[in-house]
């Protein structure tokens, strides 16, 4: 089978779905470790049967809804590369929005010491760690599988050194500690709308990263109660947020002493981040 033949069973498998052609030849880049250009440039070239086994493997994967990035095991995020694996929620292009806030909004601050509670993939931390070289950054999850997953993407992208990965439920491992920023990206979809997610989503990323109990709103509850008496003197609290959560999240804040309070909208024009000041410790 040459390659524009297998583009084309490809897109003939996935056959209703919006995205057959990228995933086509994104699993096929994978398989052969190419570019999209090379696919293009040697169309007729022939897969040996070892590469046309795989790919058909990976395509009857995908065909059953698995998400691409749990098949190629790799997910771009922040211009930078991170592995992921079934057990850690995928990152999304929506997310960057809270990392390059909490970026900004920490600029003026030397040696800043964060948290990112949740960390899941340890996408938002290490997306930190990277692009503020003097930064120190927490990883927390309560979950084995996203403590290894950060543990990988912390070496791969050369941050391992300022970066400390731990098992925590919320804030609690690091209790006594001050910081200047607590940043989360929580489980906030309510349990029951979580059956109307689509499949690859539903069936495929973890329940416990998706979840944020009866109003999805309990992980921002918590980690608000406990993020007063961790941070330093106007630290900074930043939440990614699901959709119409906005006044809500803001009023957790706001009855829990934070000031400061707003909220940055994504590329879409749609509500993403919410962010406030702490003033409780000197």
């Amino acid at each position: 089978m040459k390659i524009f033949e297998a583009v084309k069973a490809g897109k003939d498998m996935l056959k209703g779905f919006e995205t057959a052609y990228l995933d086509t030849e994104v699993i096929l880049c994978y398989i052969l470790n190419k570019d999209k250009i090379y696919l293009h440039i040697n169309k007729d070239e022939e897969l040996n049967r070892e590469y046309e086994d795989k790919f058909f493997s990976c395509m009857r994967r995908r065909q059953e809804g698995e998400p691409v990035s749990y098949i190629i095991g790799n997910k771009e995020f922040m211009g930078l590369n991170f592995y992921v694996k079934k057990g850690v929620l995928i990152p999304r292009p929506d997310t960057e929005t809270l990392v390059e806030t909490v970026l900004d909004e920490i600029k003026d601050i030397e040696n800043p010491v964060i948290a990112d509670v949740c960390c899941g993939s340890g996408a938002i931390g290490i997306s930190i760690a990277n692009y503020r070289k003097d930064a120190f950054v927490y990883l927390l999850d309560i979950m084995e599988s996203p403590l290894e997953v950060s543990r990988i993407n912390a070496q791969k992208n050369s941050v391992e050194e300022r970066t400390s990965i731990m098992k925590s439920d919320l804030l609690n491992s690091l209790r006594g500690k001050k910081l200047d920023a607590i940043v989360s990206n929580p489980p906030y979809i309510k349990k029951e709308e979580i059956p109307t997610l689509m499949k690859d989503v539903r069936d495929f990323e973890p329940f416990e990263a998706l979840c944020g109990g009866e109003d999805g709103l309990d992980f921002y509850r918590k980690i608000t109660i406990e993020a007063g008496s961790m941070l330093r003197k106007e630290g900074l609290l930043a939440y990614e947020i699901g959709y119409e959560q906005s006044l809500d999240v803001r009023k957790i804040l706001y009855l829990n002493g934070f000031h400061d309070i707003r909220c940055i909208k994504d590329l879409s024009g749609i509500e993403r981040v919410i962010t406030g000041r702490g003033n409780f410790n000197s």
